[in-house]
Protein backbone atom coordinates (compact mmCIF):
# COMPACT_ATOMS: atom_id res chain seq x y z
CA UNK A 1 0.00 0.00 0.00
CA UNK A 2 1.20 3.52 -0.78
CA UNK A 3 0.12 4.90 2.59
CA UNK A 4 1.28 3.57 5.94
CA UNK A 5 -1.63 2.15 7.96
CA UNK A 6 -1.98 3.63 11.43
CA UNK A 7 -3.95 1.91 14.17
CA UNK A 8 -6.59 4.22 15.67
CA UNK A 9 -6.51 4.99 19.34
CA UNK A 10 -9.41 4.50 21.74
CA UNK A 11 -9.89 8.27 21.90
CA UNK A 12 -10.69 8.31 18.20
CA UNK A 13 -13.83 6.32 18.91
CA UNK A 14 -15.36 9.43 20.48
CA UNK A 15 -14.67 12.77 22.11
CA UNK A 16 -12.77 12.27 25.39
CA UNK A 17 -14.67 13.77 28.30
CA UNK A 18 -11.59 15.79 29.33
CA UNK A 19 -11.83 17.63 26.00
CA UNK A 20 -15.58 18.24 26.01
CA UNK A 21 -16.85 21.74 26.71
CA UNK A 22 -19.94 21.49 28.90
CA UNK A 23 -22.39 24.31 29.53
CA UNK A 24 -24.23 23.48 32.72
CA UNK A 25 -27.33 25.68 32.98
CA UNK A 26 -30.48 26.21 35.00
CA UNK A 27 -33.65 28.24 34.49
CA UNK A 28 -36.03 29.67 37.07
CA UNK A 29 -39.57 30.06 35.74
CA UNK A 30 -43.07 31.15 36.75
CA UNK A 31 -44.41 27.61 36.35
CA UNK A 32 -43.94 24.17 34.86
CA UNK A 33 -45.22 24.57 31.30
CA UNK A 34 -43.18 26.19 28.54
CA UNK A 35 -46.43 26.97 26.72
CA UNK A 36 -48.08 28.68 29.69
CA UNK A 37 -45.23 30.11 31.79
CA UNK A 38 -42.12 32.24 31.41
CA UNK A 39 -38.45 32.40 32.46
CA UNK A 40 -37.46 34.64 35.37
CA UNK A 41 -33.72 33.87 35.59
CA UNK A 42 -31.03 32.01 33.68
CA UNK A 43 -27.65 30.87 34.95
CA UNK A 44 -24.96 28.90 33.13
CA UNK A 45 -21.42 27.73 33.80
CA UNK A 46 -19.02 26.69 31.02
CA UNK A 47 -16.49 24.03 32.05
CA UNK A 48 -13.84 21.94 30.32
CA UNK A 49 -11.50 19.44 31.88
CA UNK A 50 -12.89 20.18 35.31
CA UNK A 51 -12.09 23.92 35.06
CA UNK A 52 -14.60 26.77 34.87
CA UNK A 53 -13.97 28.86 31.73
CA UNK A 54 -17.03 31.10 31.70
CA UNK A 55 -20.29 32.10 33.37
CA UNK A 56 -23.58 33.52 32.12
CA UNK A 57 -26.26 34.86 34.46
CA UNK A 58 -29.14 37.32 34.32
CA UNK A 59 -32.59 37.94 35.69
CA UNK A 60 -35.33 37.88 33.04
CA UNK A 61 -38.55 39.87 32.81
CA UNK A 62 -41.29 37.21 32.47
CA UNK A 63 -43.72 39.72 30.99
CA UNK A 64 -46.24 39.33 33.79
CA UNK A 65 -46.60 38.99 37.56
CA UNK A 66 -44.63 36.26 39.31
CA UNK A 67 -46.94 33.99 41.32
CA UNK A 68 -46.48 34.48 45.07
CA UNK A 69 -45.54 30.85 45.73
CA UNK A 70 -42.81 31.12 43.06
CA UNK A 71 -41.45 34.24 44.74
CA UNK A 72 -41.39 32.42 48.06
CA UNK A 73 -39.60 29.45 46.47
CA UNK A 74 -36.96 31.36 44.49
CA UNK A 75 -36.76 34.73 46.24
CA UNK A 76 -37.29 36.44 42.87
CA UNK A 77 -39.92 39.19 43.09
CA UNK A 78 -41.64 41.42 40.57
CA UNK A 79 -39.52 44.36 41.76
CA UNK A 80 -36.31 42.45 40.98
CA UNK A 81 -37.23 41.78 37.33
CA UNK A 82 -38.92 45.07 36.47
CA UNK A 83 -35.77 46.40 34.76
CA UNK A 84 -34.50 43.03 33.54
CA UNK A 85 -34.36 42.13 29.84
CA UNK A 86 -36.98 39.86 28.31
CA UNK A 87 -35.98 36.33 27.35
CA UNK A 88 -36.20 37.31 23.67
CA UNK A 89 -33.39 39.84 24.32
CA UNK A 90 -31.27 37.36 26.31
CA UNK A 91 -31.71 34.43 23.94
CA UNK A 92 -29.17 35.46 21.24
CA UNK A 93 -26.40 35.87 23.82
CA UNK A 94 -27.27 32.57 25.45
CA UNK A 95 -27.26 30.72 22.12
CA UNK A 96 -23.83 32.19 21.39
CA UNK A 97 -22.61 31.13 24.84
CA UNK A 98 -23.64 27.49 24.32
CA UNK A 99 -22.41 27.20 20.73
CA UNK A 100 -20.27 24.08 20.25
CA UNK A 101 -20.83 22.82 23.80
CA UNK A 102 -22.64 19.86 25.30
CA UNK A 103 -25.56 21.07 27.43
CA UNK A 104 -26.10 19.78 30.96
CA UNK A 105 -29.06 20.38 33.24
CA UNK A 106 -30.77 18.70 36.15
CA UNK A 107 -34.09 17.47 34.73
CA UNK A 108 -32.90 18.66 31.33
CA UNK A 109 -36.21 18.12 29.44
CA UNK A 110 -37.80 20.84 31.58
CA UNK A 111 -35.11 23.48 30.94
CA UNK A 112 -34.74 22.52 27.27
CA UNK A 113 -38.50 22.86 26.71
CA UNK A 114 -38.31 26.57 27.64
CA UNK A 115 -35.25 27.15 25.46
CA UNK A 116 -36.85 25.42 22.45
CA UNK A 117 -40.14 27.27 22.95
CA UNK A 118 -38.30 30.60 23.06
CA UNK A 119 -36.38 29.72 19.89
CA UNK A 120 -39.62 28.87 18.10
CA UNK A 121 -41.35 32.09 19.15
CA UNK A 122 -38.36 34.27 18.23
CA UNK A 123 -37.50 32.62 14.93
CA UNK A 124 -34.30 30.78 15.92
CA UNK A 125 -33.62 27.15 15.07
CA UNK A 126 -33.72 24.93 18.17
CA UNK A 127 -30.32 24.00 19.66
CA UNK A 128 -28.83 20.79 18.30
CA UNK A 129 -26.25 20.50 21.08
CA UNK A 130 -25.92 17.08 22.74
CA UNK A 131 -27.76 17.11 26.08
CA UNK A 132 -26.90 15.31 29.33
CA UNK A 133 -29.48 15.08 32.13
CA UNK A 134 -27.75 14.73 35.51
CA UNK A 135 -30.99 13.58 37.16
CA UNK A 136 -31.38 10.70 34.70
CA UNK A 137 -27.67 9.86 34.93
CA UNK A 138 -27.83 9.80 38.73
CA UNK A 139 -30.81 7.43 38.71
CA UNK A 140 -28.74 4.97 36.69
CA UNK A 141 -25.51 5.32 38.66
CA UNK A 142 -26.55 5.68 42.29
CA UNK A 143 -28.35 3.18 44.48
CA UNK A 144 -31.07 3.77 47.05
CA UNK A 145 -28.51 3.01 49.75
CA UNK A 146 -26.43 5.96 48.60
CA UNK A 147 -29.23 8.49 48.16
CA UNK A 148 -32.96 8.42 48.96
CA UNK A 149 -33.76 10.43 45.82
CA UNK A 150 -32.11 12.22 42.92
CA UNK A 151 -33.13 15.79 43.72
CA UNK A 152 -30.40 18.36 43.10
CA UNK A 153 -30.15 19.34 46.76
CA UNK A 154 -29.74 15.70 47.77
CA UNK A 155 -27.09 14.99 45.14
CA UNK A 156 -25.22 18.16 46.05
CA UNK A 157 -24.83 16.79 49.58
CA UNK A 158 -23.84 13.35 48.28
CA UNK A 159 -21.04 14.81 46.14
CA UNK A 160 -20.12 17.52 48.70
CA UNK A 161 -20.78 20.41 46.36
CA UNK A 162 -19.16 23.70 47.35
CA UNK A 163 -22.39 25.48 46.34
CA UNK A 164 -25.73 24.78 47.99
CA UNK A 165 -28.73 24.77 45.61
CA UNK A 166 -31.24 27.46 46.53
CA UNK A 167 -33.58 27.75 43.52
CA UNK A 168 -31.49 30.56 42.05
CA UNK A 169 -30.25 29.84 38.56
CA UNK A 170 -26.50 30.43 38.82
CA UNK A 171 -26.18 28.78 42.24
CA UNK A 172 -28.09 25.72 41.03
CA UNK A 173 -25.97 25.58 37.87
CA UNK A 174 -22.78 25.65 39.97
CA UNK A 175 -24.10 22.86 42.17
CA UNK A 176 -24.98 20.86 39.06
CA UNK A 177 -21.37 21.24 37.87
CA UNK A 178 -20.16 19.48 41.01
CA UNK A 179 -22.80 16.78 40.60
CA UNK A 180 -21.78 16.28 36.97
CA UNK A 181 -18.11 15.85 37.90
CA UNK A 182 -19.04 13.42 40.67
CA UNK A 183 -21.14 11.33 38.29
CA UNK A 184 -18.43 11.35 35.60
CA UNK A 185 -15.99 10.00 38.17
CA UNK A 186 -18.44 7.21 38.97
CA UNK A 187 -19.11 6.15 35.37
CA UNK A 188 -15.40 6.28 34.54
CA UNK A 189 -14.95 3.05 36.48
CA UNK A 190 -17.64 1.53 34.25
CA UNK A 191 -15.72 2.22 31.03
CA UNK A 192 -17.33 5.55 30.17
CA UNK A 193 -14.56 7.82 28.85
CA UNK A 194 -16.12 9.77 25.95
CA UNK A 195 -19.14 12.02 25.45
CA UNK A 196 -20.63 9.35 23.22
CA UNK A 197 -20.11 6.74 25.96
CA UNK A 198 -21.76 9.04 28.49
CA UNK A 199 -24.86 9.63 26.37
CA UNK A 200 -25.05 5.97 25.45
CA UNK A 201 -24.77 4.99 29.11
CA UNK A 202 -27.82 7.11 29.92
CA UNK A 203 -29.79 5.50 27.12
CA UNK A 204 -28.73 1.93 27.87
CA UNK A 205 -31.20 -0.50 29.46
CA UNK A 206 -30.61 -1.20 33.12
CA UNK A 207 -29.11 -4.53 34.19
CA UNK A 208 -32.51 -5.46 35.64
CA UNK A 209 -34.15 -4.83 32.27
CA UNK A 210 -31.56 -6.99 30.56
CA UNK A 211 -32.08 -9.84 33.02
CA UNK A 212 -35.84 -9.80 32.51
CA UNK A 213 -35.81 -9.94 28.70
CA UNK A 214 -36.89 -13.59 28.79
CA UNK A 215 -40.32 -12.47 29.98
CA UNK A 216 -41.06 -11.39 26.40
CA UNK A 217 -40.37 -14.87 25.02
CA UNK A 218 -43.39 -16.42 23.38
CA UNK A 219 -45.49 -13.25 23.35
CA UNK A 220 -47.64 -13.31 20.16
CA UNK A 221 -47.45 -10.58 17.54
CA UNK A 222 -51.18 -9.85 17.66
CA UNK A 223 -53.40 -7.12 19.12
CA UNK A 224 -54.30 -7.58 22.75
CA UNK A 225 -53.69 -6.79 26.40
CA UNK A 226 -50.54 -7.58 28.41
CA UNK A 227 -50.33 -7.88 32.19
CA UNK A 228 -47.06 -7.68 34.13
CA UNK A 229 -47.47 -9.81 37.26
CA UNK A 230 -45.35 -10.28 40.39
CA UNK A 231 -44.41 -13.58 42.02
CA UNK A 232 -47.83 -13.79 43.71
CA UNK A 233 -49.71 -13.30 40.45
CA UNK A 234 -50.79 -9.76 41.36
CA UNK A 235 -51.13 -7.40 38.38
CA UNK A 236 -48.44 -4.72 38.48
CA UNK A 237 -49.15 -2.99 35.19
CA UNK A 238 -51.70 -3.48 32.38
CA UNK A 239 -51.27 -2.18 28.86
CA UNK A 240 -52.54 -2.77 25.35
CA UNK A 241 -51.00 -2.85 21.90
CA UNK A 242 -51.79 -3.66 18.29
CA UNK A 243 -48.64 -5.84 18.37
CA UNK A 244 -48.08 -7.48 21.75
CA UNK A 245 -44.65 -8.90 20.93
CA UNK A 246 -43.12 -5.56 19.89
CA UNK A 247 -44.67 -3.65 22.77
CA UNK A 248 -43.65 -6.07 25.52
CA UNK A 249 -40.10 -6.32 24.16
CA UNK A 250 -39.78 -2.52 24.30
CA UNK A 251 -39.98 -2.65 28.11
CA UNK A 252 -36.57 -4.36 28.15
CA UNK A 253 -34.76 -1.88 25.87
CA UNK A 254 -33.27 1.60 26.19
CA UNK A 255 -36.46 3.13 24.75
CA UNK A 256 -38.19 2.57 28.12
CA UNK A 257 -36.92 5.44 30.27
CA UNK A 258 -39.74 5.90 32.81
CA UNK A 259 -38.25 5.27 36.24
CA UNK A 260 -41.44 3.84 37.76
CA UNK A 261 -41.84 1.40 34.85
CA UNK A 262 -38.22 0.31 35.15
CA UNK A 263 -38.89 -0.30 38.82
CA UNK A 264 -41.97 -2.35 37.85
CA UNK A 265 -39.92 -4.46 35.44
CA UNK A 266 -37.55 -5.28 38.29
CA UNK A 267 -40.44 -6.67 40.35
CA UNK A 268 -42.25 -8.50 37.54
CA UNK A 269 -41.93 -12.28 37.30
CA UNK A 270 -44.17 -13.00 34.31
CA UNK A 271 -46.09 -11.34 31.49
CA UNK A 272 -49.57 -12.68 30.75
CA UNK A 273 -51.27 -11.77 27.48
CA UNK A 274 -54.85 -11.76 26.21
CA UNK A 275 -55.10 -11.80 22.42
CA UNK A 276 -57.95 -9.70 21.03
CA UNK A 277 -59.62 -9.68 17.64
CA UNK A 278 -59.04 -5.96 17.03
CA UNK A 279 -57.08 -3.03 18.41
CA UNK A 280 -60.30 -1.41 19.69
CA UNK A 281 -61.19 -4.53 21.64
CA UNK A 282 -57.70 -4.46 23.19
CA UNK A 283 -58.12 -0.81 24.19
CA UNK A 284 -61.51 -1.48 25.81
CA UNK A 285 -60.30 -4.60 27.63
CA UNK A 286 -57.35 -2.64 29.00
CA UNK A 287 -59.67 0.03 30.40
CA UNK A 288 -61.99 -2.49 32.02
CA UNK A 289 -59.15 -4.51 33.54
CA UNK A 290 -57.39 -1.44 34.94
CA UNK A 291 -60.63 -0.24 36.51
CA UNK A 292 -61.26 -3.67 38.03
CA UNK A 293 -57.78 -4.71 39.25
CA UNK A 294 -56.25 -1.23 39.83
CA UNK A 295 -52.57 -2.17 39.23
CA UNK A 296 -50.33 0.05 41.32
CA UNK A 297 -48.04 1.04 38.43
CA UNK A 298 -50.86 2.27 36.18
CA UNK A 299 -51.60 5.96 36.61
CA UNK A 300 -54.67 6.53 34.46
CA UNK A 301 -58.13 4.90 34.41
CA UNK A 302 -57.70 3.21 37.80
CA UNK A 303 -60.70 4.72 39.55
CA UNK A 304 -63.62 5.28 37.16
CA UNK A 305 -65.95 5.04 40.16
CA UNK A 306 -64.55 8.32 41.50
CA UNK A 307 -66.23 10.36 38.77
CA UNK A 308 -68.75 12.92 40.03
CA UNK A 309 -71.87 14.41 38.45
CA UNK A 310 -73.86 17.60 38.68
CA UNK A 311 -77.47 16.64 39.35
CA UNK A 312 -80.64 18.69 38.96
CA UNK A 313 -82.53 17.13 41.84
CA UNK A 314 -86.07 15.73 41.71
CA UNK A 315 -88.00 17.56 44.44
CA UNK A 316 -90.62 20.33 44.66
CA UNK A 317 -87.94 23.03 44.24
CA UNK A 318 -84.95 21.35 42.51
CA UNK A 319 -81.38 22.52 42.94
CA UNK A 320 -77.97 21.65 41.50
CA UNK A 321 -76.16 19.07 43.63
CA UNK A 322 -72.74 17.40 43.24
CA UNK A 323 -73.21 13.62 43.52
CA UNK A 324 -71.14 10.46 42.98
CA UNK A 325 -73.94 8.19 41.81
CA UNK A 326 -76.32 8.35 38.86
CA UNK A 327 -79.73 6.98 39.87
CA UNK A 328 -82.80 6.00 37.90
CA UNK A 329 -84.83 8.86 39.36
CA UNK A 330 -85.65 10.97 36.31
CA UNK A 331 -83.24 13.73 37.34
CA UNK A 332 -81.03 15.56 34.85
CA UNK A 333 -77.28 14.91 35.13
CA UNK A 334 -74.24 16.73 33.77
CA UNK A 335 -70.84 15.04 33.74
CA UNK A 336 -68.82 13.11 34.47
CA UNK A 337 -66.34 15.42 36.19
CA UNK A 338 -62.92 14.41 37.41
CA UNK A 339 -63.39 16.02 40.83
CA UNK A 340 -65.92 17.76 43.04
CA UNK A 341 -64.03 21.02 42.51
CA UNK A 342 -64.56 21.01 38.75
CA UNK A 343 -68.21 20.03 39.20
CA UNK A 344 -68.62 22.98 41.55
CA UNK A 345 -67.03 25.26 38.92
CA UNK A 346 -69.66 24.18 36.40
CA UNK A 347 -72.40 24.70 38.99
CA UNK A 348 -71.17 28.24 39.68
CA UNK A 349 -71.27 28.99 35.93
CA UNK A 350 -74.86 27.73 35.69
CA UNK A 351 -75.95 29.76 38.73
CA UNK A 352 -74.79 32.91 36.93
CA UNK A 353 -77.50 32.35 34.30
CA UNK A 354 -80.18 30.51 36.25
CA UNK A 355 -81.81 31.75 39.49
CA UNK A 356 -81.99 28.29 41.00
CA UNK A 357 -81.88 28.12 44.75
CA UNK A 358 -78.45 27.35 46.22
CA UNK A 359 -79.47 26.28 49.70
CA UNK A 360 -79.36 22.59 50.59
CA UNK A 361 -82.53 22.21 52.67
CA UNK A 362 -85.44 20.29 51.24
CA UNK A 363 -88.27 22.78 50.60
CA UNK A 364 -92.01 22.38 50.23
CA UNK A 365 -94.84 24.72 49.29
CA UNK A 366 -96.38 24.34 52.76
CA UNK A 367 -93.40 25.12 55.01
CA UNK A 368 -91.92 28.63 54.90
CA UNK A 369 -88.32 29.57 55.76
CA UNK A 370 -86.59 32.97 55.82
CA UNK A 371 -84.80 33.88 52.59
CA UNK A 372 -81.01 34.23 52.36
CA UNK A 373 -78.94 37.10 50.96
CA UNK A 374 -79.19 35.73 47.40
CA UNK A 375 -82.86 36.70 47.32
CA UNK A 376 -82.00 40.27 48.31
CA UNK A 377 -79.61 40.70 45.37
CA UNK A 378 -81.97 39.09 42.87
CA UNK A 379 -80.05 35.85 42.43
CA UNK A 380 -82.87 33.66 43.75
CA UNK A 381 -86.67 33.91 43.64
CA UNK A 382 -86.89 32.85 47.30
CA UNK A 383 -89.23 29.86 47.00
CA UNK A 384 -88.33 29.13 50.64
CA UNK A 385 -90.50 32.03 51.83
CA UNK A 386 -93.14 31.74 49.12
CA UNK A 387 -91.62 34.18 46.66
CA UNK A 388 -92.11 31.67 43.86
CA UNK A 389 -94.65 28.92 43.40
CA UNK A 390 -93.74 25.46 42.16
CA UNK A 391 -95.17 26.38 38.74
CA UNK A 392 -93.13 29.58 38.35
CA UNK A 393 -89.97 27.91 39.71
CA UNK A 394 -90.46 25.10 37.19
CA UNK A 395 -89.51 27.57 34.43
CA UNK A 396 -85.99 27.83 35.87
CA UNK A 397 -85.82 24.04 36.16
CA UNK A 398 -86.76 23.56 32.50
CA UNK A 399 -84.11 26.10 31.46
CA UNK A 400 -81.50 24.34 33.62
CA UNK A 401 -82.29 20.93 32.12
CA UNK A 402 -82.16 22.50 28.65
CA UNK A 403 -78.75 24.05 29.43
CA UNK A 404 -77.40 20.74 30.73
CA UNK A 405 -78.64 18.51 27.93
CA UNK A 406 -79.26 20.55 24.77
CA UNK A 407 -78.13 24.18 24.58
CA UNK A 408 -75.34 25.89 26.55
CA UNK A 409 -75.92 29.34 25.05
CA UNK A 410 -77.77 30.83 28.05
CA UNK A 411 -74.96 29.99 30.47
CA UNK A 412 -72.29 31.00 27.98
CA UNK A 413 -73.90 34.40 27.33
CA UNK A 414 -74.37 35.16 31.03
CA UNK A 415 -70.78 34.26 31.89
CA UNK A 416 -69.45 36.15 28.87
CA UNK A 417 -71.31 39.28 29.97
CA UNK A 418 -69.91 38.93 33.50
CA UNK A 419 -66.34 38.50 32.21
CA UNK A 420 -66.71 41.57 29.98
CA UNK A 421 -67.89 43.61 32.97
CA UNK A 422 -65.01 42.42 35.13
CA UNK A 423 -62.47 43.16 32.40
CA UNK A 424 -63.88 46.66 31.93
CA UNK A 425 -63.31 47.18 35.66
CA UNK A 426 -59.73 45.81 35.24
CA UNK A 427 -60.55 42.86 37.50
CA UNK A 428 -58.67 40.52 35.18
CA UNK A 429 -57.90 37.79 37.69
CA UNK A 430 -61.60 37.38 38.56
CA UNK A 431 -62.47 37.32 34.85
CA UNK A 432 -59.88 34.59 34.32
CA UNK A 433 -61.43 32.51 37.12
CA UNK A 434 -64.86 32.85 35.50
CA UNK A 435 -63.39 31.93 32.11
CA UNK A 436 -62.03 28.71 33.62
CA UNK A 437 -65.40 27.92 35.19
CA UNK A 438 -67.16 28.50 31.89
CA UNK A 439 -64.62 26.30 30.09
CA UNK A 440 -65.29 23.44 32.52
CA UNK A 441 -69.04 23.75 31.94
CA UNK A 442 -68.86 23.97 28.14
CA UNK A 443 -66.31 21.17 27.75
CA UNK A 444 -68.26 18.85 30.04
CA UNK A 445 -71.59 19.63 28.37
CA UNK A 446 -70.09 19.07 24.91
CA UNK A 447 -68.53 15.80 26.04
CA UNK A 448 -71.74 14.55 27.64
CA UNK A 449 -73.83 15.41 24.59
CA UNK A 450 -71.37 13.55 22.41
CA UNK A 451 -71.52 10.53 24.73
CA UNK A 452 -75.33 10.56 24.83
CA UNK A 453 -75.47 10.58 21.03
CA UNK A 454 -74.06 7.05 21.16
CA UNK A 455 -75.26 5.72 24.52
CA UNK A 456 -78.88 6.24 23.46
CA UNK A 457 -78.53 3.79 20.54
CA UNK A 458 -79.59 0.23 21.42
CA UNK A 459 -77.34 -1.30 18.76
CA UNK A 460 -74.83 -0.13 16.19
CA UNK A 461 -72.65 -2.28 13.93
CA UNK A 462 -69.67 -0.61 12.25
CA UNK A 463 -66.60 -1.77 10.35
CA UNK A 464 -63.18 -0.39 9.49
CA UNK A 465 -60.58 -1.57 6.98
CA UNK A 466 -57.97 -3.99 8.37
CA UNK A 467 -54.32 -4.00 7.28
CA UNK A 468 -54.67 -7.27 5.35
CA UNK A 469 -57.59 -6.10 3.24
CA UNK A 470 -60.29 -7.51 5.53
CA UNK A 471 -62.57 -5.64 7.90
CA UNK A 472 -62.64 -5.13 11.68
CA UNK A 473 -66.27 -5.33 12.78
CA UNK A 474 -67.68 -4.13 16.11
CA UNK A 475 -71.08 -4.36 17.75
CA UNK A 476 -71.82 -1.44 20.09
CA UNK A 477 -74.81 -1.43 22.43
CA UNK A 478 -75.70 1.68 24.44
CA UNK A 479 -72.11 2.95 24.01
CA UNK A 480 -70.57 -0.32 25.23
CA UNK A 481 -68.45 -2.59 23.03
CA UNK A 482 -70.45 -5.82 22.92
CA UNK A 483 -68.49 -7.82 20.31
CA UNK A 484 -65.47 -7.57 18.02
CA UNK A 485 -64.47 -9.71 15.04
CA UNK A 486 -62.54 -9.76 11.79
CA UNK A 487 -63.99 -10.49 8.36
CA UNK A 488 -61.41 -11.87 5.85
CA UNK A 489 -60.76 -10.11 2.58
CA UNK A 490 -63.30 -10.95 -0.12
CA UNK A 491 -65.80 -12.63 2.22
CA UNK A 492 -69.51 -11.79 2.12
CA UNK A 493 -70.28 -9.56 5.10
CA UNK A 494 -73.78 -10.78 5.99
CA UNK A 495 -72.85 -14.11 7.65
CA UNK A 496 -70.05 -12.49 9.66
CA UNK A 497 -72.20 -9.60 10.83
CA UNK A 498 -75.11 -11.87 11.72
CA UNK A 499 -72.86 -14.25 13.67
CA UNK A 500 -71.19 -11.41 15.55
CA UNK A 501 -74.53 -9.83 16.48
CA UNK A 502 -75.91 -13.19 17.61
CA UNK A 503 -72.96 -13.85 19.94
CA UNK A 504 -72.54 -10.27 21.21
CA UNK A 505 -72.82 -9.44 24.89
CA UNK A 506 -76.34 -8.71 26.09
CA UNK A 507 -76.32 -5.16 27.40
CA UNK A 508 -79.03 -3.89 29.74
CA UNK A 509 -78.92 -0.08 29.92
CA UNK A 510 -78.86 1.71 33.23
CA UNK A 511 -79.70 5.31 34.13
CA UNK A 512 -77.95 8.49 33.12
CA UNK A 513 -75.84 9.63 30.15
CA UNK A 514 -73.49 6.60 30.40
CA UNK A 515 -75.93 3.76 31.07
CA UNK A 516 -73.84 0.71 30.13
CA UNK A 517 -70.14 1.60 30.15
CA UNK A 518 -67.70 4.12 31.58
CA UNK A 519 -67.42 7.46 29.84
CA UNK A 520 -63.84 6.62 28.93
CA UNK A 521 -64.90 3.40 27.17
CA UNK A 522 -67.58 5.17 25.16
CA UNK A 523 -65.06 7.86 24.20
CA UNK A 524 -62.72 5.15 22.89
CA UNK A 525 -65.55 3.83 20.73
CA UNK A 526 -66.36 7.34 19.49
CA UNK A 527 -62.71 7.96 18.54
CA UNK A 528 -62.72 4.73 16.57
CA UNK A 529 -65.98 5.70 14.83
CA UNK A 530 -64.36 9.01 13.83
CA UNK A 531 -61.27 7.31 12.38
CA UNK A 532 -60.77 7.21 8.58
CA UNK A 533 -62.51 4.48 6.64
CA UNK A 534 -65.12 3.46 9.25
CA UNK A 535 -68.44 2.34 7.72
CA UNK A 536 -71.79 2.09 9.51
CA UNK A 537 -73.38 -1.29 8.84
CA UNK A 538 -76.47 -1.13 11.06
CA UNK A 539 -77.88 1.57 13.35
CA UNK A 540 -80.88 0.87 15.55
CA UNK A 541 -82.00 4.40 16.28
CA UNK A 542 -80.70 7.88 15.44
CA UNK A 543 -77.09 8.99 15.84
CA UNK A 544 -77.08 12.78 16.12
CA UNK A 545 -76.00 15.72 18.26
CA UNK A 546 -78.19 18.62 19.45
CA UNK A 547 -78.37 21.34 16.80
CA UNK A 548 -77.47 24.01 19.36
CA UNK A 549 -75.27 21.82 21.54
CA UNK A 550 -72.25 22.91 23.52
CA UNK A 551 -69.85 21.60 20.86
CA UNK A 552 -70.44 24.71 18.75
CA UNK A 553 -69.04 26.87 21.59
CA UNK A 554 -65.81 24.92 21.97
CA UNK A 555 -63.89 26.99 19.43
CA UNK A 556 -64.73 30.20 21.32
CA UNK A 557 -63.44 28.64 24.54
CA UNK A 558 -60.20 27.48 22.91
CA UNK A 559 -59.76 30.91 21.32
CA UNK A 560 -59.89 32.50 24.78
CA UNK A 561 -57.05 30.26 25.94
CA UNK A 562 -55.00 31.03 22.84
CA UNK A 563 -55.42 34.73 23.66
CA UNK A 564 -54.29 34.00 27.22
CA UNK A 565 -51.06 32.39 26.02
CA UNK A 566 -50.46 35.34 23.69
CA UNK A 567 -51.12 37.84 26.50
CA UNK A 568 -48.60 36.12 28.76
CA UNK A 569 -45.93 36.19 26.09
CA UNK A 570 -46.55 39.87 25.41
CA UNK A 571 -46.94 40.88 29.07
CA UNK A 572 -50.55 42.08 28.71
CA UNK A 573 -53.10 41.53 31.50
CA UNK A 574 -55.24 38.39 31.21
CA UNK A 575 -58.51 38.87 29.36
Amino acid sequence: MGVDAVQGTLDELGTPLREVTFVVFDLETTGGSAAEHAVTEIGAVKVRGGEVIGEFATLVDPGGPIPPFISVLTGITDAMVVAAPKFSEVLPSFLEFIAGAALVAHNAPFDMSFVKAACQVNGYPPPVNPVVDTADLARRVLTRDETPNCKLATLARVFRSSTEPCHRALADAKATVDVLHGLIARVGSLGVHTLEDLRGFVRAPTPEQQRKRHLADGVPGAPGVYIFEDAKGEALYIGKSSNLRNRVRSYFTASETRSRIREMVGIAERVRTIVCATALEAEIRELRMIGTTKPRYNKRSRFPERAVWLKLTEEPFPRLSVVREVRDDGAAYLGPFGSSRTADDARTAMHEALPLRQCTERLSARVRRPACALAEIGRCGAPCEGGESEESYARHVRRARHAMELDAEAVFSAMEARMSRLSAEQRYEEAAVDRDRLAVYVRTAARMQRLRSLTGIPQMVAASPAFDGGWDIHVIRYGRLAAAGVMPRGAHPTPYVDALVATAETVAPGPGPTPAASAEETECVLRWLDSPGVRLVQVDGTWSLPAYGAGRLMERIERAYRHQRSDRREGRPLR
